[in-house]
């Protein structure tokens, strides 16, 4: 799902066309002690590869002691589908059609074709895995193995790379939803896959957070109970583990969906209301 190349780097499983230049948003973090950091947005899967080294950003990872992740074996494919496997397994499950509202039913129909699935393909999967499936048909032509998080875990070399989260924790999230919220993401996703198409990852290249900003007001995260899971949760815990990578020494470069950068709950804010200083630099 298009917001979902933001947010979660485990939504999306996909020759290339040519690089393209990106100039994504780029934070440094200090605590007044000499200690220093920095906060990188990512995207999670592109169409293409991204040319998104800049100088700037260049000079942050070689100067950075720790990389930071939301999850770290990106790129072991099959290990996060044996625990999405894993999580997502149920039996007896109502057809889709029957766990979204009547008005939402058309748009979903419409995503089923798509998706070359049946209404009734779901009956052993839950409602919140059984959305994420949904969401790779609205997002086709975007591939993880482009991510910018991959790229960064790849550059790591002999720097330790800490997870955030870890597959299990953050996929664990959507399992551990009451099956009303689970309802209230599939509609997200079916809508989602109906609206008109945005330059998302545009907004992404040229570190426009404010559009950014705009996109985590919407759709799913416009749902209050998914917006404290999915988000302001979330960076509320990194938030403190990056402080305390920052004030141990660590010099950590952060590199999270560029969605967690946004806002008054995104973690530059956080870590700023924390009593850091955090500076744009690109």
């Amino acid at each position: 799902m298009r917001r979902f190349g933001y947010l979660l780097p485990l939504a999306l499983f996909a020759c290339s066309p040519a690089p393209r230049q990106a100039h994504p948003a780029l934070w440094r973090i200090e605590d007044g002690h000499g200690h220093e950091g920095w906060l990188f947005g990512t995207i999670h899967s592109s169409d293409r590869p991204l040319e998104w080294r800049t100088p700037a950003v260049d000079g942050a990872l070689k100067q950075s002691g720790a990389i930071l992740v939301e999850v770290g074996n990106l790129a072991d494919e099959a290990d996060v589908a044996a625990t999405f496997a894993r999580l997502a397994r149920s039996e007896g499950e109502p057809p889709l059609s029957r766990r979204v509202a009547a008005k939402d039913r058309p748009a979903l129909a419409a995503l089923l074709e798509k998706s070359g699935h049946a209404d009734g393909d779901f009956a052993a999967m839950d409602t919140w895995a059984a959305a994420l499936t949904l969401a790779r048909a609205g997002s086709e032509d975007a591939d993880a193995r482009n991510g910018v998080d991959r790229a960064v875990i790849a550059s790591a070399g002999r720097r330790p790379v800490v997870e955030l989260e870890g597959a299990a924790a953050q996929l664990g999230l959507f399992d551990a939803l009451p099956e009303s919220e689970q309802r209230d993401l599939l509609a997200a996703v079916v809508a989602e896959a109906a609206a008109p198409d945005r330059d998302l990852a545009g907004s992404w290249r040229t570190g426009d957070m404010k559009a950014i900003e705009q996109e985590t007001r919407s759709g799913l995260l416009a749902d209050p109970e998914l917006r404290e899971v999915l988000f302001t949760g979330r960076n509320r815990r990194w938030s403190g583990r990056i402080a305390q990578a920052l004030e141990a020494g660590q010099k950590p470069f952060v590199a999270v969906g560029a969605a967690h950068m946004a806002g008054p709950q995104g973690l530059p804010a956080m870590l700023t209301a924390q009593g850091l200083t955090v500076t744009r630099v690109e």
